[in-house]
């Protein structure tokens, strides 16, 4: 186990894990947006009311400390062929024990007639082993327009467990076809809801300006689209049919990008890969699909990323996955039609109240595809049984088992993953 993270780091993790277990709540980030329906109304002598521990009612807005947690565990089964391809890249899987993130967040509503929050996020990367600024911004309510706009760093808005919080997704990590867009993005947002034709969006235009040189910023520029409907949304029967499009469009930086991937594992290094190519432009297209009833859920995102350059190859590349969940526990996965996604799952009763807490089966299966033509990146498929514990609504638990196949330099490889995950959420 190895926490390079400085003094001052160190003691604020053994703080949070010394009181983590007396507080048995969280929150989703969207619940930054106004209460009422729809979240489209806001009255500011609401902001000081039904205050939780980790939040303070000031004169001008409310603020609110949060802080965040993974530590993963991965081991692995290699069959003869894979190990000759890990040769042939020069590495050597072995047993990990590590921190993923740490990070502090804070966050606040103004007390001003038009709606107005404000949030920050400080995260240690256990990969780079250094400090980043993630999620920080204002969001401004624009009900004349039925929504609200985000200025600063955030999520692009392409893809349902992209844009969700990192720690609230139903698998480990987010599917592999995922990697190939920025975790984050500095510019502007416009995301709204109509809930009597239940039809959502989010519309996004971002650059490098601020941002440029850091490990996420690949693009100079990106303009991205999240469109969708709701075809069922019926909050009486916890009945949800969620279908949407994703559009992208970017210009990567110094017309060179590298694509590469994790098997959804963090500790595990990027076994599939592009290496640099030339791409003056790429556009990107993505169908997402979701379904849940009371404690069941299930859905689908297929995606296809394509560059283009004025003077080499375009290239191709595609990928997708399907998950299916059961809260075999009874808890009901709540969607939120602010941001158009799933939230954290309400755990009723966490053992340090005497309960069992909620329980999740999860089999999850993806795959990428980064072979076209000249660039021989890999392909790798993966499916994934797992098993989720919330212990209390801050501490969660992950039981995983991932076997895939890596097909790449003329081999056909597979790999057995024994994961296992604990993490704190205070938001």
């Amino acid at each position: 186990m190895n926490i390079n993270m400085g003094s001052a780091a160190g003691r604020m993790l053994i703080g949070l894990l010394c009181i983590l277990p007396f507080f048995t709540w969280s929150q989703d980030t969207t619940k930054l947006l106004p209460n009422g329906t729809d979240g489209m109304t806001f009255n500011p002598a609401d902001t000081g009311k039904n205050m939780k521990p980790n939040e303070f009612d000031g004169p001008i807005a409310t603020f609110k400390i949060g802080l965040g947690y993974i530590h993963d565990f991965v081991a692995y089964s290699e069959s003869d062929k894979f190990k000759q391809q890990m040769d042939s890249l020069g590495l050597n899987l072995l047993p990990a024990f590590k921190l993923r993130d740490f990070r502090v967040l804070g966050s606040g509503v103004f007390k001003t007639k038009r709606y107005l929050a404000f949030k920050f996020a400080y995260m240690w990367d256990g990969d780079n082993e250094k400090w980043l600024i993630r999620e920080s911004g204002l969001t401004i309510g624009v009900p004349e327009l039925a929504g609200h706009i985000f200025i600063g760093r955030t999520k692009e808005g392409y893809s349902m467990v992209k844009v969700m919080n990192g720690h609230s997704p139903w698998t480990m990590e987010r599917q592999m076809a995922l990697d190939v867009i920025p975790i984050l993005a500095d510019g502007i947002k416009y995301f709204a809801y109509l809930p009597k034709s239940r039809v959502w969006w989010n519309l996004g235009a971002y650059n490098d300006v601020i941002s440029k040189g850091q490990g996420f910023s690949t693009y100079a520029w990106q303009y991205d689209a999240r469109v969708g409907w709701l075809p069922i949304y019926n909050k009486k029967k916890d009945e949800v049919l969620h279908v949407g499009v994703n559009l992208r469009y970017g210009k990567p930086v110094d017309n060179k990008i590298t694509l590469k991937s994790r098997p959804e594992s963090n500790p595990t290094p990027q076994i599939i890969n592009t290496g640099a190519f030339t791409a003056n432009h790429s556009s990107h297209l993505g169908a997402e699909v979701y379904y849940s009833k009371k404690s069941f859920m299930i859905g689908s995102e297929v995606m296809m990323h394509n560059f283009y350059a004025d003077n080499a190859e375009n290239h191709q590349f595609y990928g997708g996955n399907v998950v299916v969940t059961w809260l075999f526990t009874g808890a009901v996965r709540p969607y939120n039609t602010n941001g158009s996604i799933y939230g954290f799952v309400p755990v009723r009763k966490s053992i340090f109240k005497g309960g069992w807490g909620e329980w999740e089966a999860v089999v999850h299966f993806s795959w990428l595809d980064l072979t076209d033509r000249s660039i021989a990146g890999g392909k790798f498929w993966r499916i994934t049984p797992m098993v989720n514990w919330y212990v209390s609504k801050v501490i969660r638990m992950e039981f995983v088992y991932g076997y895939g196949v890596l097909d790449r330099f003329n081999i056909k490889g597979p790999v057995q993953f024994f994961q296992s995950r604990l993490q704190f959420t205070m938001l």
